[in-house]
């Protein structure tokens, strides 16, 4: 299928949809940053892209079977100011997107559509506004699915975010929900965390943190000691215990010590939810805590090492490339949706 990645950032859906053999036809992006890393990693030269939504016209999009787009979570997120998917200036861009499809004839229109956001969306004022999301896609066309889907299946990552498909009626679309997690075993010298099976469904991480290759996952998040007592830090945690113990390799968030109620700082052989923020760490076999590196972030995302070094030689600095990590959707994830959509 053909598809144009909206909101694009540096390519998670881009990359995901590709792997799973759909071609890329059109791209938008506003941040210059990510524009940078996008452009070095994807062969686009010579496709369609705008830097500003909100002065794309229908006319000017080329023709695709999907959309994909993960709209700005700012005003929705838990850790913004959640003003709400249609008061919030950022996340109303979401009805830029159907604008547009409103404003194209039928045949012209994509088949489907393949949304992102965070798992706030289906709660955040009392659920009326993910009410107003299929209320809105249902008047422009659109029979919606959706599922909340882990990171954490596929990558040693926490990462739950809302994913919506979209159908066009009157289209032969497959239907891409549920992907079921299968665990299985993957064989030792697998250069990768968990497969994805051929049907698109997730092949579970069955070993959470576990390395298969330095290419893959960073060692520093996946190390289990065996025999003897394991060396260990207490790390303060907003619990009634009052902290949390930290072993070889599990991973601590940082991004908020002095909080009376924020929990889950430190992430067992697994790390939790990135932001965009370089404030995860990784407790050291001689017991110092150091921080992420920005290749371990781009990991954590599901990115291949190739696509990273491509944004860092293209001149992007370490804050910018932590940045786009945590914007960033996971690309397995993608890649097992993906793989289920096809028009038949």
């Amino acid at each position: 299928m053909r598809f144009i990645d909206m909101f694009a950032g540096i390519g998670g859906f881009h990359l995901g949809m590709e792997q799973a053999g759909h071609q890329c036809v059109g791209w938008v992006e506003w941040d210059k940053f990510a524009r940078q890393s996008y452009q070095a990693i994807h062969n686009v030269k010579g496709v369609w892209n705008a830097s500003d939504i909100r002065t794309v016209r229908a006319n000017e999009l080329p023709r695709a079977d999907c959309w994909c787009f993960g709209f700005p979570c700012q005003d929705i997120s838990v850790a913004g100011k959640q003003k709400g998917f249609t008061a919030g200036k950022r996340s109303s861009l979401f009805f830029t997107v159907t604008g547009l499809i409103r404003d194209l004839e039928e045949e012209d229109r994509p088949s489907y559509l393949l949304i992102e956001n965070v798992k706030n969306l289906l709660s955040i004022n009392r659920g009326f506004d993910f009410l107003k999301l299929q209320i809105e896609l249902d008047e422009i066309g659109y029979d919606v699915e959706w599922s909340v889907l882990d990171s954490a299946e596929v990558i040693p990552q926490h990462r739950e975010r809302i994913f919506i498909v979209g159908h066009l009626r009157g289209r032969r679309t497959r239907k891409v929900f549920p992907i079921i997690s299968k665990g299985q075993q993957p064989d030792n010298d697998v250069k990768q965390v968990g497969n994805l099976t051929p049907g698109g469904s997730f092949g579970g991480n069955p070993q959470v943190g576990r390395v298969y290759g330095t290419d893959g996952i960073a060692p520093t998040l996946s190390t289990m000691q065996g025999g003897g007592q394991e060396p260990k830090v207490m790390v303060r945690e907003a619990t009634k215990k009052g902290f949390e113990i930290a072993k070889i390799g599990d991973t601590i968030n940082f991004s908020q010590p002095n909080s009376k109620t924020r929990r889950g700082r430190v992430g067992h052989g697994i790390a939790n939810t990135m932001t965009t923020t370089n404030t995860m760490a990784t407790l050291t076999s001689d017991l110092r805590i150091r921080k992420l590196t920005p290749l371990e972030c781009w990991r954590l995302q599901g990115f291949p090492d190739w696509a990273f070094e491509r944004a860092k030689q293209a001149g992007l600095s370490d804050s910018q490339l932590y940045k786009q990590a945590g914007n960033s959707v996971t690309v397995p994830v993608i890649k097992a949706i993906a793989d289920r959509m096809d028009l038949q």
